[in-house]
């Protein structure tokens, strides 16, 4: 288990009135997580009968209503980005986020 930091988009209006995407902590913020890698099993698991190409990592953690594919996890250095989201059987217990690595 590790500790991540959760967030999501949003857009800033900037001077001219326009907006700039942007980034915000999610509340919780931080979560105690599992970090996998997508494997064509665990993937299964989670996105049943669809093709999910873009898939690195499966991250599971607390249920947190907040998590969307509008939604990047942070850990150590490393970004991810939410292509997918699971709320298994829709008991609100557990989120997981099938996600892909974005490489800068």
């Amino acid at each position: 288990m590790h500790v991540v930091r959760l967030e999501g988009s949003t857009n800033q209006a900037d001077s001219d009135g326009s907006f700039t995407p942007a980034w915000a902590a999610l509340s919780p913020a931080t979560v105690w997580a599992s970090i996998e890698p997508a494997t064509a099993r665990g993937l299964e698991r989670v996105v049943a009968a669809t093709v999910e190409s873009s898939a690195t990592h499966i991250v599971t953690m607390p249920y947190h209503a907040g998590v969307t594919t509008k939604t990047r996890i942070l850990f150590k250095g490393r970004v991810f980005s939410v292509t997918g989201v699971a709320n298994p059987d829709e008991r609100n217990e557990e989120t997981i986020a099938v996600c892909a690595e974005m490489v800068t």
